[in-house]
């Protein structure tokens, strides 16, 4: 095609700018555009003619192409379009041809982009109208609209075009990726797959879920059972064949969150926010709505796998077990991990484990990590988990005969689907045999090219089905086809004997979580003061709550909320000349408790009870004889002085945090340590900062591992 050059736009040019190159800029937004429409394509190679006629030289016009297939949307991505800004800026490009502006770009911010650098550099554009210098006002003026149109014109192609889209989706008719399980006919209908064992496994998952409550346990369980997952191949020579592949978290959680398995037709799950995509990456910027935020919600549009009630109820329980919610549940011996709630701040205390899980406590330590504030409160988990078994056992009682009924139906259940999975991968691996057979039997035997690999196949198939019925019968020693009614009755039995199922060796600790989580919403529990006592809330799935008193072991004497009265009880037996052994006796027969986990008190506790009073002074004899420096104290001295454990003092004696020396008389043996004012304020900070957890702030003494 060839256009004449009116003179007023071709005086525009100059002998210094066709001295310099003449750039034609070709771009095809998409390859459909390229395979369907190659006459545009021809008409942008064609602008070298038009070049050649404004006066450059054919050796002086060179063709940049690398944009073809590639939308003018964003300059990004396009290696071609920042070629060409590139040579415009080293000043080698006279003139930069373009069949249309939109050629160039479709977005202003580009485009005024290259009319800068091209104004600063005196290149001239032009197109199949004219030439144009965008350092003249005028051709500015007009160019600055030419490129809003091509702009604008992009924006109403796209929005005719999510229109149309979500018109569509309105209608339920818009195709969408068909998952796993599911197949879409000729006509556009989507139906479930018409394999039966990939129904069959398909609804396995759900039901699993439904049972173990956590998409690991459902993972464990379909790699235990060596179940792989159906899956259709989607392209290539074996389009729509089905394969089986290995179970992965990722595959199950896309599963278990997709909408259409519980029949509905959804349009708007993964909107895109510009702000989220990456340079380079401009198909990311996907978010994941919430099912309020979808555009489009049909229900019972598909044929599904499960109801609309279990995908909520397994939406509920997936943010249940995520780090937001009250977590999944883990084997530690923790009974409610995610359920405690601090009755003080009122966020949620979580389990420490201590001597490899033996110990446990429940610590609130949020807002000390987050804020540096002190730690709310912390307690014994051992004693608050029997108390709250107790709690459940008691709820449990009426329910023991519908709990027997279930237990059985469910085993029951649960070998059926077993056995039913085996023998479909058994008639599959016939199938897989028969066929190879026949495919082996239609071959001439004098084609031995052929006939030899259909051999080799027909013997991988029967060494298949082989080794598959050797797994099957392994299964079948270990599990029985069915319940026997020894097996029945011992179900019967314990689901009657409640609290002997919940003890039994064989109940894990995540069984017993699950089997809290269904009955108790949430524990809240609030410690009075520092003392043993300890406030808790029960509340329970369906409103109903609960509250008790429970008592909690502590560290020390003066913690119980008693000890006022204990330690005048003790003074006045002291002072009637009572002996260690025979206080300690008066205070069992009187009802009085020591701390920690002892029952009852003795003698020893007595005696560090009225060495902690001033009653008394341990080893009072070499104290009394000593000849003792300024500022030493006694081990019975300084504790009592630092209101801290005298077995804690000794530990940092044993570690060289404070200087000591012994006194040695007949046969006793006496600490007297050197303390000043300064050695005293160290200790007693170094007090604060171990009962908060926290490194203590001291550079002379080393810290020990006590």
């Amino acid at each position: 095609m060839n256009a004449t050059i009116s003179p007023s736009r071709s005086s525009k040019i100059n002998r210094h700018q066709t001295e310099r190159l003449a750039v034609v800029y070709v771009r095809q937004s998409t390859p459909q555009q390229m395979s369907r429409h190659p006459e545009s394509t021809r008409l942008q190679y064609g602008l070298v003619e038009r070049a050649v006629m404004l006066g450059w030289e054919r050796s002086q016009v060179q063709v940049i192409d690398e944009d073809l297939g590639k939308s003018g949307a964003t300059a990004q991505g396009r290696a071609g379009f920042q070629r060409l800004v590139s040579e415009v800026s080293l000043n080698q490009v006279g003139l930069v041809l373009g069949i249309e502006m939109s050629r160039l770009a479709r977005s202003c911010r580009d485009w005024y982009q290259l009319l800068e650098v091209c104004g600063l550099f005196d290149t001239l554009i032009g197109d199949w109208d004219g030439v144009y210098d965008p350092g003249d006002y005028n051709d500015r003026l007009l160019l600055g609209l030419k490129g809003t149109m091509s702009e604008a014109e992009l924006h109403l192609i796209k929005q005719r075009m999510l229109a149309g889209k979500r018109a569509k989706a309105e209608r339920g008719e818009l195709g969408m990726m068909t998952p796993r399980g599911y197949i879409k006919l000729p006509s556009g209908e989507v139906v479930k797959d018409p394999d039966e064992q990939a129904q069959t496994t398909i609804a396995l998952i759900f039901d699993q879920f439904e049972r173990l409550g956590s998409l690991n346990g459902v993972l464990q369980y379909l790699v235990r059972r060596h179940i792989l997952l159906p899956h259709r191949i989607r392209g290539g020579l074996r389009k729509g064949d089905l394969e089986w592949r290995r179970p992965n978290r990722a595959t199950l959680a896309d599963l278990l969150h997709n909408p259409i398995y519980a029949g509905a037709y959804v349009y708007g799950r993964r909107p895109t926010d510009p702000r989220c995509r990456q340079p380079g990456r401009p198909a990311t910027g996907k978010l994941v709505a919430k099912p309020e935020q979808w555009s489009v919600l049909h229900k019972n549009r598909l044929p599904g796998y499960i109801s609309w009630e279990q995908f909520e109820r397994n939406q509920l329980q997936m943010k249940n077990n995520s780090a937001q919610g009250l977590g999944a549940i883990r084997n530690g011996p923790s009974l409610l991990s995610g359920l405690l709630i601090c009755g003080r701040c009122g966020l949620r205390m979580a389990p420490l484990y201590r001597d490899n899980g033996h110990r446990l406590r429940y610590d609130c330590s949020r807002m000390a990590i987050d804020y540096g504030e002190a730690r709310c409160q912390s307690l014994s988990g051992q004693v608050l988990d029997d108390f709250v078994a107790a709690q459940v056992l008691r709820a449990l009682q009426p329910a023991a005969l519908e709990i027997s009924l279930r237990a059985a139906a469910e085993v029951e259940a649960e070998l059926s689907l077993q056995h039913r999975h085996w023998q479909q991968r058994l008639e599959r691996a016939h199938y897989e045999v028969e066929r190879a057979a026949r495919q082996y039997q239609a071959v001439e035997p004098e084609h031995r090219l052929v006939a030899r690999t259909l051999e080799r196949q027909w013997e991988d198939a029967l060494a298949g089905e082989s080794t598959l019925k050797a797994e099957h019968g392994r299964f079948l020693a270990k599990q029985a086809a069915c319940l026997s009614a020894e097996q029945r009755a011992a179900i019967r039995l314990l689901a009657a004997d409640i609290p002997a199922l919940w003890h039994a060796p064989t109940t894990t600790a995540a069984e017993h979580q699950a089997i809290v989580r269904q009955l108790i919403e949430r524990v809240i529990v609030n410690v009075q003061g520092d003392s043993e006592r300890v406030d808790v809330q029960i509340h329970w799935n369906g409103g109903h709550a609960s509250a008790a008193m429970i008592t909690r072991p502590v560290a020390r004497l003066d913690q119980l909320s008693y000890y006022p009265e204990l330690a005048a009880r003790v003074t006045a037996l002291h002072g009637q000349g009572c002996a260690n052994a025979r206080i300690a006796q008066t205070l069992n027969e009187e009802g009085w408790r020591p701390a920690k986990r002892c029952e009852q008190f003795n003698a020893a506790i007595v005696g560090a009870m009225t060495v902690r009073l001033g009653l008394r002074s341990r080893n009072r004899a070499p104290a009394a004889t000593a000849e003792r420096q300024a500022n030493e104290w006694t081990l019975a001295e300084l504790a009592h002085k630092l209101d801290m454990p005298e077995p804690t003092l000794y530990s940092w004696l044993r570690h060289g945090q404070f200087k000591a020396r012994t006194v040695v008389s007949q046969s006793h043996r006496l600490w007297l340590i050197q303390a000043t004012e300064e050695e005293l304020m160290r200790l007693q900070t170094r007090r604060l900062s171990l009962r908060r957890n926290e490194a203590p702030i001291d550079s002379h003494a080393p810290i020990s591992r006590s």
